[in-house]
């Protein structure tokens, strides 16, 4: 509900709508994100971090406990096709350990290999697809690999908040076969986080928006902008911005066609939009490369700007302390290459001590999580979202602007009016033409 008494946009079918009946004895899809950091190779791969896994533990153990049996799908990485860098096998592993119960892991489940368990409706078991990117099926959002996914389940769970935007066939063209179809328990806590930004967020509300480019990221930056009061930007997107203000940038990374729209950005925000006022330069990306701290206008041709300095850190945090509501997506430098990922991690100790002095904190990007991780800090309000990377694009809460400045989550296409009139059962789908239907489209756009 919204502040007001309405009904919130962001509300959606979940998996807690479902009568228990309607879960025992069937067989459920489970669209998890288990886009998870692998270490070692071959058959001594392990994976490094298991947090994605984590978050979709507690769908896992209420389908379970309701009598469903689970088929898992997630992707993995890029692959262009088959890769056996890329397998499930090692998230099999660890999400047996975390469950303490056997998980089926079937290397050939996408060409037609058996599902274990499918045939038994009463059994209650896990199995695990192999990546879904494997098959070129799964990008195209191909009719008949979403039919051939579909027939392993007789329902569907939405449960990968990082991946729900696309229009692909496990999280598309699967529901277009199966019904019900709801969030599961991590989309609907992902959506109440957001909700709280969107509808009714804790002043001062400040953003951190970093990441490699400014493309694809300007319609969630015209929204925090009129959303909050303060948005601080780093990472390679602020350097456009550093340009479009006057300052020379070196041989940093820029995006040469957004510098007008950028220098327009400044011109109508430029008492909210806060910009590095140190960075850290070297001349090229490189492990253990020589660097230097300068101010933001001092870049000298032939370097390149690849984190923020120490008192840009300091500015921002200063920032995050004294808000009600910090919203925090990608690093503010090139987080994966020593030493630039200091500044990244210095201001993650600033968000958890903005989290553990009351302020209420919500941080998306693989990249953002790990520093919080690595930092050894716990945000107990922390959402992941989990971007791949180095695709940067902010995935928060994509809102799409309807007629009338009305708001809506494209998430599956459920309505909890149609809920309401059916009772406990879940709502009739609609067929869809494109990919805007059945998936969540995130930004913080602004209505009309």
């Amino acid at each position: 509900m919204t502040p007001g008494g309405a009904p919130s946009a962001l509300e959606r079918l979940s998996l807690d709508d479902l009568d228990p009946v309607e879960l025992s004895g069937r067989r459920v899809l489970v669209r998890v994100d288990f886009n998870v950091p692998l270490e070692g190779a071959g058959g001594k791969r392990r994976v490094s971090s298991d947090a994605r896994i984590r978050a979709a533990l507690p769908t896992i153990e209420t389908l379970l406990e309701r009598g469903s049996a689970v088929v898992l799908a997630s992707h993995l990485g890029r692959p262009k096709g088959p890769d056996p860098e890329l397998t499930m096998e090692p998230v099999a592993k660890r999400l047996e350990e975390l469950l303490g119960r056997a998980v089926a892991y079937s290397p050939d489940s996408l060409e037609g290999g058996l599902v274990p368990g499918r045939g038994d409706r009463g059994d209650r078991g896990v199995v695990l697809l192999e990546n879904l990117r494997f098959d070129a099926g799964e990008k195209a959002n191909d009719p008949a690999f979403a039919k051939r996914l579909a027939s392993l389940a007789d329902l569907f769970v939405q449960d990968a908040f990082g991946t729900c935007h696309r229009a692909h066939a496990s999280t598309v063209g699967v529901t277009e076969h199966l019904d019900p179809c709801v969030a599961g328990k991590l989309v609907q806590r992902e959506l109440a986080a957001f909700r709280r930004l969107l509808e009714s967020p804790g002043r001062p509300f400040v953003a951190i928006l970093g990441g490699a480019k400014i493309a694809g990221k300007l319609e969630t930056l015209r929204g925090l902008l009129e959303r909050c009061d303060r948005v601080c930007l780093g990472g390679g997107m602020a350097n456009t911005f550093l340009l479009a203000a006057g300052n020379e940038v070196g041989d940093s990374l820029v995006d040469p066609d957004l510098v007008e729209e950028a220098r327009s950005l400044l011109e109508r925000h430029g008492r909210s939009l806060e910009l590095p006022v140190d960075v850290v330069v070297a001349r090229e990306l490189a492990a253990g490369a020589e660097s230097r701290t300068v101010a933001a206008e001092a870049v000298e041709p032939g370097w390149k700007i690849l984190d923020a300095g120490p008192r840009t850190v300091e500015a921002f945090g200063a920032r995050v302390r004294s808000a009600g509501t910090v919203f925090w997506n990608g690093p503010l430098g090139v987080f994966e290459t020593p030493p630039f990922d200091a500044g990244t991690r210095a201001f993650a100790e600033r968000m958890a001590a903005a989290t553990q002095a009351g302020a209420y904190t919500v941080v998306g990007g693989g990249d953002s999580i790990a520093a919080i991780e690595e930092a050894g800090r716990t945000i107990g309000r922390a959402h992941e979202e989990g971007l791949d990377h180095p695709d940067l694009r902010p995935r928060n809460v994509f809102l799409q602007p309807l007629e009338g400045g009305r708001w809506k989550a494209a998430l599956l296409d459920l309505d909890r009016a149609r809920i309401a009139a059916r009772g406990a059962r879940a709502p009739a789908k609609k067929k869809t033409s494109s990919g805007s239907t059945g998936l969540l489209r995130r930004s913080f756009a602004r209505a009309a």
